[in-house]
């Protein structure tokens, strides 16, 4: 995310010592998950008084009918989390107000969430970073790298095995569907190797050739060549895909079911779907596309693809989350593996998942915005599933913040050095065809100066 993060210093306004009475996320009767989210969560209002700046910036984007609705997730330290938002979910008469229990495809705001997965198998002993995967999948011994990936399919072979590093950090040498080229393109979507959902529609045609369970998913991957050597440079890919299948084998249980026990239950994420239950649908924000300054629904709530059962759990763009729930896992991260008193990774492996775990000489300079990327104005380094600054930022965040976005808008950050972390949370493609996420770290850090937070 461009400019990440002024936050570091606008999110202070979290943490300027209000009173619980003032700010407060909803009491505990209005956590449960509702059918629909309720009009006017409790934490709108302060939320709208201590950032006035914000609100409005969130208010003139539903107004103007650039977006039906937006929310965002601000933190610090153990404070009570602030949920400005605006409009509703969609432009439907019948859709719920926007707010803290919203549904929103996060697409690769995913990863992160399969990143730290993956993190507890390190520590749990049953996966090592620099571990061959092939130890899991014995086709990824016999890699071949192309020797001209964007107009031939000649290879050599390739000289270094993939690890479970690689795969963390996208530097295994596999490519994506949306940024492939020439006739490696046309092998991945032969081989149904697109582990996404847009819509209905598309699901149709993708579920035809995709794979239908994530070994399968993973047996197929080995048999396609690489752009690159592995461990030489940074691609982006369905490298979390594949690392899903190694969890999946390397736990002994689904990946699903892996994640939800280790990490959705414990931290009480409610509301983390890979897809959406027929009672909680109410909740589901639609999501939109342009034509010309149109925005149409590409996936509208009611029939989404999210409320159909996916190919196989996408551990890369696979998932639908709230903000609050979003907002608990990156508090997790903050508090060093720990959310209200119940502990789900040590210390040191929350440190070694958000440090820069690149194999030597790779660098990471951004992706574009259209897939959810980021950018910094200091020098970044990439950690388990997400980007990682490697220095402080000026007037900005701290050295060893870490996040990621999603290719529908969405983005997500947490600054464990200053002890904040921010979600914002909206559903429309390209995720670039507004500058919101720049203009709400601009008009945090607006907020933060008038309450003369330095």
């Amino acid at each position: 995310m461009k400019r990440m993060m002024v936050v570091g210093v606008a999110l202070g306004v979290a943490g300027l010592g209000v009173t619980g009475a003032m700010v407060q996320a909803q009491p505990q009767a209005q956590r449960q998950l509702p059918s629909q989210a309720r009009p006017q969560a409790p934490a709108a209002r302060p939320a709208a008084a201590l950032l006035p700046a914000t609100q409005s910036l969130l208010d003139g984007y539903v107004r103007e009918g650039k977006m039906p609705g937006i929310v965002v997730a601000i933190g610090r330290g153990d404070g009570p989390t602030l949920f400005p938002a605006a409009g509703r979910g969609g432009l439907e008469p019948n859709a719920a107000v926007a707010g803290p229990d919203t549904l929103w495809r996060v697409y690769s705001m995913t990863k992160p969430i399969t990143g730290m997965a993956a993190m507890m198998l390190v520590e749990d002993g049953r996966l090592k970073l620099d571990q061959p995967i092939s130890d899991f999948f014995p086709g990824f011994a016999r890699m071949r790298v192309l020797t001209s990936p964007d107009t031939s399919l000649t290879s050599v072979p390739a000289r270094t095995p993939i690890t479970v590093r690689h795969l963390l950090t996208h530097t295994a040498g596999l490519s994506y569907s949306i940024n492939a080229k020439g006739p490696i393109l046309k092998e991945y979507e032969r081989l149904g190797i697109v582990p996404a959902a847009v819509n209905a529609a598309v699901e149709a045609k993708m579920r035809a050739t995709r794979p239908k369970t994530l070994a399968e998913f993973a047996t197929r991957v080995a048999t396609l060549p690489l752009i690159a050597e592995p461990g030489t440079r940074w691609s982006y890919s369905i490298g979390l895909d594949v690392m899903a299948a190694v969890i999946e084998k390397a736990s002994g249980m689904p990946f699903e079911q892996f994640v939800s026990t280790r990490l959705f239950r414990p931290l009480k994420m409610t509301s983390s779907y890979w897809q959406v239950p027929a009672a909680q649908a109410g909740r589901l924000a639609t999501n939109y596309s342009f034509v010309g300054d149109t925005m149409v629904p590409l996936d509208p709530a009611a029939t989404s693809v999210f409320r159909q059962v996916p190919s196989f759990p996408y551990g890369g763009a696979g998932l639908v989350m709230s903000a609050r729930d979003y907002d608990r896992f990156l508090h997790m991260l903050q508090d060093g593996g720990t959310l209200e008193g119940v502990r789900v990774m040590k210390p040191e492996t929350v440190a070694l998942a958000m440090s820069n775990l690149l194999p030597a000489g790779v660098r990471f300079g951004g992706v574009a915005a259209s897939t959810g990327g980021t950018n910094a104005e200091v020098p970044m380094g990439y950690g388990a599933g997400g980007s990682v600054l490697l220095a402080d930022q000026p007037g900005g965040a701290g050295k060893g913040t870490y996040g990621w976005g999603g290719a529908a808008g969405t983005v997500a950050f947490v600054d464990p050095s200053r002890g904040v972390r921010g979600t914002i949370m909206v559903n429309y493609f390209p995720s670039n065809r507004y500058p919101l996420r720049e203009q709400a770290l601009g008009a945090l850090a607006g907020d933060a100066a008038r309450l003369g937070v330095r």
